[in-house]
C-alpha cells in the first residue's frame, strides 16, 4: 500500500499509523542509544583491542561524521524512492554493522564498522519523520512527535545503563561486544513488524538526490576532522593544516554550488539563503557548540572514571545517569517557558551546563575510589538541566525566525550540525585530555586540564543563545513545520 499525500486521507486509508509509528521508534532508539551505551564500554575496547587515543577517538566521532554527512541526502533517497524501502535498508544494514562491530578484531575493524552504522541511522531518522508527516493527520501528530521526543531523552539514560550492564555482566564472554551485538535482536524484530505495519510513503514532487554534493559535503567533513583527531600524534604537520583548510574550502564551494543551482529537479542539499537569517545562523552556533562539549565532555568523563579512578563500567554508567536524571526535571517545562521567556532560557541553559561540568571539575578533585562517586553528581545533575533548557526548546526558537517553506530543510541542517559539532568536540576535547596525559600526568589531572574547554563551549552556546528570538514556537507549531 502506497501513501501519496500528506493529509487525512491517509490517515482515514490506514489505520495502523500508530502500531507503525511504534515499530519506527523502537528501531530507531538503536541509533539513539547507541552513543551513550558506547562511550561506557570505551576504555574496555580500548584495553582489549589497544587502541591508541585516536583511535578510540575515532571509534566515537566517525558514526558521528558518518551521520552528519549522509542525513540530508538520505531524506531524498526516501522522499524519492519510498520512505518505507530506505527505512528497512537501514535497520539491515544497521544490524549488519552492528555484527561487524561485534566481531572486530581490530580498532580499524570497529572504526569502519562504525562508519557503516551512521549511515545506517542516517538513513532511518529522516524516513520516521516523513513517514509521521504523512500518515498523521495534524491532531494527532503532535502527540507521534511528542512520544518520538521522549525517547529522546529516555534513549541516553538507558544506553548508559544498558552500555555498564552489558559491558560488566561480560555475558558468554563477549564484554564490551555485547553493546553492539545487542542490536541484533532489535533489528531483526523491528525489520519484522516494520515490513508488515509501515506503509509505504514517498514524495511524487521530490527531486533526485544530490550525491555530488553529498560527496563533496562527506569529504569535507572528512577534511576538517582528520586532522583534529590526528594532528597531535603527528605532531601538528603543514599537510594538517593544509587538509583543514581544504575542508573549510570545500563546504565553502558547496554553499556557493548551492547558491547558484537552478536544476529544480535535483532536491537541495543545502539551502545557504538560510545562513543569511541571523537567528539561524546563531541556531548552528548555539548546537554545534552545545554538541562538541557535550559530547567531548562525557567522552573524558568515561575514560577518567574507569581507566583513572577503577570505576567498573556499571558503576561507571550509574554515576553519569545524574546527568539524565537532571535533565528529566525541567524537561516538561522547556517549551513552555522558552514560549513565555524566549532566548533566556537557552541563556540560562548554557549558563548551567558550564556551572555544572565545572562543578564535576572541582568535585574530581575528591574522588579518590569507585566509592567517592558523590562529589561529582551535583555538578552532573545540574549541567542536566541546563541540557533541558537549552536543547529540548533550541528547535522550538530557532524555527520562530525561518521561512515556514524551508523549516524541514532548516531542521535537517541542525541535525547534521550536532553531528559534526559532536565530531568535532570528541577531536578538540580528547586532543587536549590525552595530549595532557601522554605528558606524565595523572588521569585526574588530564581530567581537569581538558575540562575547561567543555564549560567555554557551554559558555559560547549560552552567549549565542542572546542572539536567538525572543520567542518560541509551541510544539503544536513546530510540528506543523516539520
Amino acid at each position: 500500500m502506497s501513501h501519496q499525500a500528506n493529509g487525512a486521507a491517509d490517515v482515514d486509508a490506514y489505520p495502523r499509523r500508530w502500531p507503525a509509528a511504534v515499530v519506527m521508534i523502537v528501531a530507531v532508539t538503536m541509533d539513539l542509544i547507541d552513543l551513550t551505551i558506547v562511550n561506557v564500554a570505551l576504555p574496555t575496547i580500548r584495553a582489549d583491542l589497544k587502541a591508541s587515543a585516536s583511535q578510540l577517538e575515532w571509534v566515537i566521532s566517525s558514526y558521528m561524521l558518518s551521520f552528519a554527512a549522509l542525513l540530508i541526502v538520505a531524506g531524498s533517497f526516501g522522499d524519492l524512492l519510498g520512505r518505507r524501502r530506505v527505512f528497512l535498508g537501514g535497520i539491515v544494514v544497521f544490524g549488519a554493522a552492528s555484527l561487524a562491530a561485534g566481531l572486530a578484531q581490530s580498532p580499524g575493524e570497529l572504526i569502519a564498522a562504525r562508519v557503516v552504522q551512521g549511515a545506517a541511522a542516517a538513513a532511518m531518522i529522516p524516513q520516521l519523520l516523513g513517514t509521521f508527516r504523512a500518515v498523521f493527520a495534524h491532531s494527532e501528530r503532535g502527540k507521534a512527535f511528542g512520544v518520538y521526543g521522549a525517547t529522546l531523552g529516555f534513549a541516553s539514560a538507558v544506553g548508559l545503563i544498558l552500555g555498564g550492564v552489558l559491558t560488566s555482566a561480560d555475558l558468554f564472554g563477549w564484554g564490551w561486544r555485547s553493546v553492539f551485538l545487542v542490536n541484533l535482536p532489535i533489528a531483526l524484530g523491528t525489520f519484522v513488524a516494520a515490513a508488515r505495519v509501515v506503509p509505504e510513503t514517498r514524495d511524487p514532487s521530490a527531486g533526485r538526490p544530490d550525491l555530488a554534493g553529498a560527496a563533496l559535503l562527506a569529504a569535507s567533513i572528512l577534511a576538517i576532522a582528520y586532522p583534529l583527531v590526528e594532528g597531535r600524534s603527528h605532531g601538528w604537520p603543514a599537510w594538517g593544516w593544509a587538509m583543514l583548510a581544504a575542508g573549510i574550502t570545500g563546504l565553502v564551494a558547496l554553499g556557493a554550488r548551492e547558491q547558484r543551482r537552478r536544476d529544480t529537479r535535483i532536491a537541495p542539499l543545502l539551502r545557504p539563503g538560510l545562513l543569511r537569517i541571523p537567528a539561524f545562523s546563531a541556531g548552528l552556533g548555539v548546537m554545534a557548540a552545545f554538541a562538541a562539549g557535550l559530547q567531548g565532555f562525557f567522552l573524558i568523563l568515561a575514560i577518567w572514571l574507569q581507566t583513572g579512578m577503577g570505576f567498573s563500567p556499571l558503576r561507571a554508567g550509574l554515576t553519569a545517569l545524574a546527568f539524565s536524571f537532571g535533565s528529566f526535571a525541567l524537561a516538561t517545562l522547556a517549551v513552555p517557558l522558552a514560549r513565555r521567556y524566549g532566548r533566556l532560557v537557552l541563556f540560562a541553559g548554557g549558563v548551567l551546563m558550564a556551572l555544572g561540568t565545572l562543578g564535576v571539575r572541582i568535585g574530581a578533585e575528591r574522588v579518590n575510589s569507585p566509592a567517592d562517586f558523590w562529589p561529582i553528581v551535583p555538578g552532573l545533575a545540574i549541567a542536566g538541566v541546563g541540557l533541558s533548557l537549552l536543547i529540548i526548546p533550541l528547535a522550538n526558537v530557532v524555527l520562530a525566525a525561518v521561512p515556514r517553506q524551508v523549516a524541514g530543510s532548516a531542521g535537517g541542517t541542525l541535525s547534521t550540525t550536532q553531528q559534526l559539532g559532536g565530531a568535532l568536540g570528541i577531536a578538540i576535547v580528547g586532543t587536549a585530555f590525552f595530549g595532557h596525559l601522554n605528558d606524565h600526568h595523572t588521569f585526574t589531572d588530564a581530567f581537569r586540564y581538558a575540562t575547561p574547554i567543555a564549560i567555554a563551549l557551554f559558555a559560547a552556546s549560552a552567549l549565542l543563545a542572546l542572539t536567538l528570538p525572543r520567542t518560541a514556537l509551541s510544539e503544536e507549531e513546530l510540528v506543523d513545520l516539520e
